[in-house]
């Protein structure tokens, strides 16, 4: 009796096992394709209102790991055992979440950016509930790489522990940018079509786009 339910929960458990298999294998839901768009869309005004409406060369503090570039993901692909898309884009929204407050935080209540960025942290969150809702609430309790947990806890230390040499300064353009960018890397399936594909992970194709922006400014 007591193998036949040691028998049971095995096969309950690979069964649940490869159910959610499937779930993990698949990088984007379709149903966070149009909340994504609209937050592209939105970010797409990110020079005009976290640029032009700041002073020049102006920065935040920020902690040295909410600076989450494309060359960070393509280390972490190369180097961290155990990762795969779902924990990369989970960690996505960790970070960026912190980075949007930070925006929020240093604006006053009439900065001429202020709605904007209230916009924009609306639309993320809306992204971040279709995330949430579109997978088994059991993958999200699931343990994480030990490396990714570790950005994981630093991300969600109390501010006044974390210590000055894990902060850095960065311009709210070049925060935005780098969520930009790294959104349409984890979530491309999203932005890509089939008559103009595009490797949104190299740094190469965003190159491409800055020359193009500066030569049409120029």
């Amino acid at each position: 009796m007591v193998q036949q339910s040691a028998s049971v929960c095995l096969l309950g458990g690979l069964l649940g096992l490869f159910l959610l298999s499937p779930v993990l294998m698949v990088p984007t839901p379709p149903s966070m394709c149009t909340p994504l768009r609209t937050l592209r869309d939105t970010l797409s005004q990110r020079r005009r209102y976290m640029k032009h409406n700041f002073p020049i060369n102006y920065t935040i503090r920020v902690h040295f790991k909410e600076v989450f570039k494309l060359s960070n993901i393509s280390r972490m692909r190369l180097q961290v055992e155990g990762v795969d898309q779902f924990i990369l884009q989970r960690l996505w929204f960790q970070v960026n979440q912190g980075v949007l407050k930070k925006i929020i935080r240093v604006m006053p209540g009439r900065h001429p950016s202020r709605s904007y960025s209230g916009e924009l942290e609306r639309r993320f969150r809306d992204v971040e509930g279709v995330f949430v809702h579109s997978y088994p609430a059991e993958v999200f309790q699931q343990e994480l790489p030990e490396a990714i947990q570790d950005i994981w806890d630093r991300l969600t230390e109390e501010p006044d522990r974390v210590p000055q040499s894990s902060w850095k300064l960065a311009t709210p353009k070049s925060l935005l940018d780098n969520l930009s960018h790294t959104m349409h890397c984890l979530f491309s399936e999203c932005f890509i079509s089939p008559e103009a594909p595009h490797n949104y992970c190299g740094l190469s194709h965003w190159r491409k786009g800055r020359k193009k922006e500066l030569k049409q400014v120029g």
